[in-house]
């Protein structure tokens, strides 16, 4: 049994459809890629898997457990965090408030440490409001939230979007820090040839539907998927 299981997945806004049928799964301790032109429903995906999709129907489990049967604000609680691309930190707190305030955390004090601990340049700013944080800080003080309440999947929806190259490696590389961690990641990512060299495997979306599916190495290998989804992102 996969850690994450959609099935024949449809949904969207109002009586329009924009996710038409989808298969999908997330391994424990796998990177998995979702990638795809700008429209294909990514986003979409992302929502109906954290239940802030409006409407849909099809199966989506984690675990096995039914996800229609638990509210959006309890999937933290399943075993599910999530990064969206923006409005992922508190900018008036503080560094260590931003850690403190999230619910369902146990022995809150060694999580925070523990944090700190994985992501020393927070611990030189606990007491600096998010707002003044650069973009690199910000998106570790977003991963370090998430993990507090020790998920078992990380959904990470364009973690490097408006980021330097150099910060787009950086947080790349915090990714597959997650993976060593014992946590599997679903990552949406506009840069998806970068995105696919850290993962296991990938879906590529066009039109609501996943049209190439595979392991990593195979579809960056592929010509017609390069061509036709991946783009010449550096």
């Amino acid at each position: 049994m996969s850690l994450l299981e959609i099935e024949d997945l449809k949904g969207g806004y109002g009586e329009v459809d924009i996710l038409r049928g989808i298969d999908f799964t997330v391994d424990k301790d796998e990177i998995v890629t979702l990638a795809g032109t700008n429209g294909s429903g990514k986003s979409t995906l992302v929502k109906a898997l954290m239940g802030i999709l409006p409407r849909w129907t099809g199966r989506v489990a984690f675990e096995g457990k039914d996800l229609k049967k638990v509210d959006a604000e309890d999937r933290i609680a399943v075993g599910i965090s999530y990064v969206p691309q923006v409005a992922n930190v508190f900018p008036s707190l503080t560094v260590t408030e931003n850690l403190d305030v999230m619910e369902g955390v146990t022995e809150r004090e060694a999580r925070i440490a523990e944090a700190f601990a994985q992501f020393p340049a927070l611990a030189d700013r606990r007491r600096s409001r998010a707002s003044t944080l650069s973009g690199g800080e910000r998106q570790q003080l977003a991963f370090a939230r998430a993990m507090m309440a020790k998920p078992r999947l990380m959904v990470l929806d364009e973690p490097t979007a408006n980021l330097s190259v150099a910060l787009v490696d950086q947080i790349l590389s915090m990714v597959t820090g997650l993976r060593k961690a014992g946590i599997a990641v679903l990552l949406v990512e506009q840069r998806a040839r970068q995105a696919l060299a850290i993962s296991d495997r990938g879906y590529i979306m066009d039109s609501g539907k996943v049209v190439l599916s595979g392991k990593a190495d195979d579809l960056l290998a592929d010509e017609r998927m390069a061509e036709l989804y991946l783009g010449h992102q550096i």
